[in-house]
């Protein structure tokens, strides 16, 4: 290849005896830097475990996961910690956030467990306040109150926030749109895009929801790049 891949499995397999028993392999699926990539699979087809791999969190049991040309496969638990805080931003299904800490507190939280990404930001509660502006979310609600006191759109909008700051290379998504409607949706995207592409980040977005692919730079059925098999319970 010529540029280092923002993102790239090889003869990657993953799996467990059960039961029920599950395996998952991928041949070879890359993500160039600095691209968008929208990832299509159904309701238990296995993008979140594909995902955790992707992340550090689970580590194959044969092949390769290398992000921005580090391999993961061969890095012990704590080290994929560590390299995930420094260099992956995360926005959960569910947002994960904090409900009794503030929005500005949760916001800043990946900052904490990340030294070099720490480094990057500089003032980090003015640019924690930045992006949440740029994000839409009121400098007031931001600064004051329970993140569990906002709406499920400004939760999203932290939650976003929260990926993004420090400048992580990447940006993983796991069916961050799920609990808005199609007019959210749309504007919730267009604000993530712009961010993404403000900081020169990597997208990879999970979702069932096939009306969202034409906003990406390539869309990809997890079915086109991964063999899943299951065994009965």
């Amino acid at each position: 290849m010529g540029e280092r891949a923002a993102i790239r499995l090889r003869e990657m397999e993953f799996g467990w005896s059960g039961p029920p028993s599950f395996r998952l392999s991928v041949p070879d699926f890359s993500v160039a830097a600095g691209e968008t990539v929208f990832l299509l699979g159904e309701s238990g087809s296995g993008k979140s475990t594909l995902l955790s791999l992707i992340c550090g969190i689970n580590r194959p049991q044969q092949g390769k996961v290398e992000i921005a040309g580090e391999d993961l496969s061969g890095l012990r638990a704590g080290q994929r910690d560590r390299f995930r805080a420094e260099n992956i931003g995360v926005i959960f299904q569910m947002f994960n956030l904090l409900p009794y800490a503030g929005a500005l507190d949760n916001i800043l939280l990946p900052l904490r467990f990340a030294p070099e990404r720490r480094n990057r930001v500089g003032d980090a509660r003015a640019e924690a306040l930045r992006l949440a502006t740029a994000l839409g979310l009121p400098r007031e609600l931001v600064e004051h109150g329970p993140a569990a006191a906002l709406s499920t759109g400004q939760q999203q909008r932290v939650a976003v926030a929260r990926a993004l700051i420090g400048q992580p290379p990447l940006i993983v998504a796991d069916e961050p749109t799920s609990a808005l409607d199609a007019g959210a949706q749309a504007a919730f995207l267009a604000l993530l895009f712009e961010q993404v592409r403000a900081v020169g980040a990597t997208l990879l977005m999970v979702s069932h929801d096939a009306r969202l692919a034409n906003r990406f730079d390539r869309h990809v059925q997890l079915s086109e790049i991964a063999k899943i098999e299951r065994g009965a319970r």
